[in-house]
């Protein structure tokens, strides 16, 4: 019995370390990548080849959600893929950074910097534009405008709305890459 569970101990040890060794498959090029994932991804096609193969992974995985998604998630997750695909790789690590530093907020900040965020969305364009920002649609049903004089906050008070983060793209109901 004791050399039983020595030769299976043994056998585990050298299969994990195999394993372990294993180096993961290099993500596909361009070129690699299924019509459907290219069709999908389309907005990234000028940068694929140059993402680092964690971010190529992650965008796979949207790709292989994404025909399941209803019809209006898979139109935000091609808005986001656009708008990300527009940001510079500075913007998109400043983008990645924010997210990260949201992650870690407590529920009840999480909520109030949302609250704000849909508050700032239901301003009228003018309003908006003043302040610097471009206009999105709200999350919930518009409700009547604050006042100027109201609670709306600056863009830069506002947490970071990145476009399709590539570690998960969050709230989407997929991932941020």
């Amino acid at each position: 019995m004791a050399k039983a569970l020595f030769a299976l101990a043994l056998w585990l040890c050298t299969s994990l370390s195999v394993l372990a060794a294993t180096p993961q498959k290099k993500p596909p090029t361009w070129g690699e990548l299924s019509q459907e994932q290219q069709q999908i991804l389309a907005p990234l096609s000028v940068d694929w080849d140059n993402l680092e193969p964690e971010r190529k992974r992650k965008w796979i995985g949207i790709a292989k959600r994404y025909p399941k998604m209803k019809p209006d998630e898979q139109a935000r997750v091609q808005r986001r893929m656009q708008a990300w695909a527009k940001l510079t790789p500075k913007e998109r690590q400043a983008a990645r950074e924010r997210y990260k530093k949201l992650e870690k907020l407590p529920p009840d900040k999480k909520q109030g910097l949302k609250q704000q965020w849909e508050e700032y969305n239901r301003l009228p364009e003018q309003e908006r534009r003043k302040l610097g920002s471009t206009p999105r649609k709200p999350a919930a049903p518009a409700r009547p405008a604050q006042s100027p004089a109201g609670p709306a906050l600056p863009p830069a008070a506002l947490p970071a709305q990145p476009e399709a983060p590539p570690n998960s793209v969050a709230p989407v109901p997929a991932a941020n890459p």
